[in-house]
């Protein structure tokens, strides 16, 4: 009796403290991020000092969609005692940003200007992610976990197509600021394939950072450059935006959905309760039991509804009250089901009116993180739109991020991704603004998952999608490959890539009186990793739409 006893209490400590990993896992935008983050494991640094390594690297190789002037959400997972945190590191509103800055005498929105140049920045929270990360959740110094990135800024790397095809897109803006042109353009024009891609200021603004932590940014000679060419172009930057920046520790979002523990991004990113949200609205639903149009249309009209709720109610938590524990709740999501009918859709405007808010741009990067002790990491950072707001500031490197655009600009007037935002999302000195960023960890007890996507108001729709299929027991590969489909509350209709729907789905949609509207291009770029315990196996997958690297070892 008593070795059975012992024998149950050692089972008993294992199943708590957890099986680890047979292998790690890194799944990121770009090879050479991935890279970065293993030579990190190899060195005997965790998920945490690789997670620092891969985000630098990616502010260095795909600076179309994030970097030092950028901010983002990092949702981690510590496996020594299971703490769950969300380093919030979404940029600042200045301290001299008014409500009505992008409007013109007239109250009229000014063309691009919330897009465009120095003003549409807000304050960085990237350079202060990476040290608060480094010095409270990694083993190894930050110089180290950084050098990769230095090397790669400083000795360059050759660009693949999506580079060029990037910037053939934000080429006039580019062009528009010395210090952007001359290190993104080739003499001016977009550049030839083969191009190297060398950023010596940035490599030394990277050294700072390694060698002083968040004072190296935020402070000495980087902030006093980049706050004298910032000003010196019209922007509002002051030496106390910079002083007063700091990285919020918050308490993720969590919820289930079947036997799947849903746990997600915290505002000021509304991705995990609008996730969570209607993935309650859908748990009443045998989804993978009903015909393929019947699954996505309520599957659309669970989306209707939450994505509504987002423009009513979600803003930066130090600004405004918001009723979580009811957007949260089961009971309130079975009340908006009741008035889902599964043959007929309802249109927005039908819905108590609330505009919809904005999201993080479609050019952000996200990437996934497992080690060998299963701590892990999915972070999803942005600078928003293709290479931020076009601005460098010169003497740095640092491309600045055009996040502003990302609040209320005014109530009614769509942002750049044709959104429009409410009152709890409004411009204010110090704000965070919203997003959709949606870094997202689902568990069960035999199977865990570490995945998010870029795409604006699109990740938390890309991700819903990815959460039904870990709960039906597809694979990874599988959830960042299949066709996408999209609604939100407005515009009123459904937006899907080539191949999402069938024909026979289409008309069957239309039938019920969803407006339908075919993309031109793909969306996306999911980096997922799941960890199946029942079978001792770590498995990775990159969007195949993306030229991101997947490894497992």
């Amino acid at each position: 009796m008593r070795s059975f006893l012992l024998l149950w209490l050692a089972w008993s400590v294992a199943l708590w403290a957890g099986p680890k990993p047979p292998q790690a896992a890194i799944a990121s935008a770009h090879p050479l991020a991935t890279a970065a983050g293993f030579e990190i494991l190899d060195q005997g640094g965790n998920a945490f000092d690789a997670a620092v390594a891969v985000a630098a690297a990616l502010a260095v190789v795909e600076p179309a969609g994030s970097g030092l002037g950028g901010g983002g959400f990092l949702l981690l997972h510590r496996a020594r005692d299971g703490r769950q945190v969300m380093l919030d590191a979404r940029e600042t509103a200045p301290l001299a940003a008014r409500r009505d800055m992008y409007l013109d005498a007239a109250g009229n929105p000014i063309p691009r200007a919330s897009i465009d140049g120095p003003l549409a920045a807000g304050i960085p929270g990237m350079p202060a992610a990476l040290a608060h990360l480094a010095e409270n959740y990694g083993r190894l110094p930050l110089r180290c976990s950084l050098a990769p990135a230095i090397r790669y800024a400083r000795e360059g790397f050759v660009v693949g197509p999506r580079y060029l095809e990037q910037v053939e897109r934000r080429h006039a803006v580019l062009g528009r600021y010395p210090a952007a042109a001359a290190i993104f353009l080739e003499k001016g024009q977009v550049p030839r394939p083969g191009f190297r891609l060398v950023q010596p200021d940035l490599a030394r603004v990277l050294e700072a950072l390694a060698a002083r932590g968040r004072a190296g940014f935020y402070d000495g000679w980087v902030a006093e450059r980049l706050l004298a060419g910032v000003r010196a172009a019209g922007g509002v930057w002051s030496r106390a935006d910079l002083a007063r920046y700091r990285v919020v520790e918050r308490r993720p979002v969590v919820g289930r959905y079947h036997n799947v523990r849903v746990v997600s991004a915290a505002p000021p990113s509304s991705g995990g309760v609008v996730l969570v949200e209607t993935l309650n609205i859908l748990s009443a639903y045998p989804l993978t039991h009903l015909d393929p149009a019947t699954a996505k249309h309520l599957i659309v009209e669970a989306w209707r509804r939450a994505y509504r709720d987002q423009a009513l109610y979600l803003g930066d938590p130090d600004f405004v009250s918001m009723p979580l524990r009811r957007l949260l709740s089961p009971d309130y999501a079975a009340g908006l089901r009741a008035a889902i009918r599964p043959d007929r859709a309802l249109p927005s405007a039908w819905l108590a009116a609330g505009p919809e808010a904005g999201g993080a741009g479609a050019d952000t990067t996200h990437f996934s993180i497992l080690d060998r002790d299963g701590n892990r990491v999915a972070a999803t950072l942005s600078i928003n739109y293709l290479f931020g707001s076009g601005f460098v500031v010169p003497g740095t490197g640092v491309l600045l991020n055009d996040e502003m655009d990302d609040f209320a600009i005014k109530p009614g007037v769509p942002n750049l991704y044709g959104l429009v935002g409410g009152s709890a999302n409004a411009i204010a000195p110090g704000k965070r603004m919203l997003s959709s960023m949606t870094p997202t960890f689902l568990e069960t007890p035999d199977r865990i998952a570490v995945l998010g996507t870029p795409g604006g108001s699109r990740i938390i729709s890309m991700v819903t999608l990815a959460a039904l299929d870990f709960a039906a027991g597809f694979r990874p590969a599988l959830w960042v490959a299949w066709p996408r489909f999209h609604h939100q509350y407005l515009p009123d209709e459904i937006q899907y890539e080539p191949d999402a729907l069938s024909g026979a789905e289409r008309r069957a949609l239309h039938r019920r009186g969803h407006r339908l509207k075919a993309l031109g291009r793909t969306y996306g770029n999911m980096q997922a990793i799941l960890w199946d315990r029942f079978l001792d196996r770590v498995e990775a997958a990159s969007d195949p739409r993306g030229g991101g690297s997947a490894v497992v070892r």
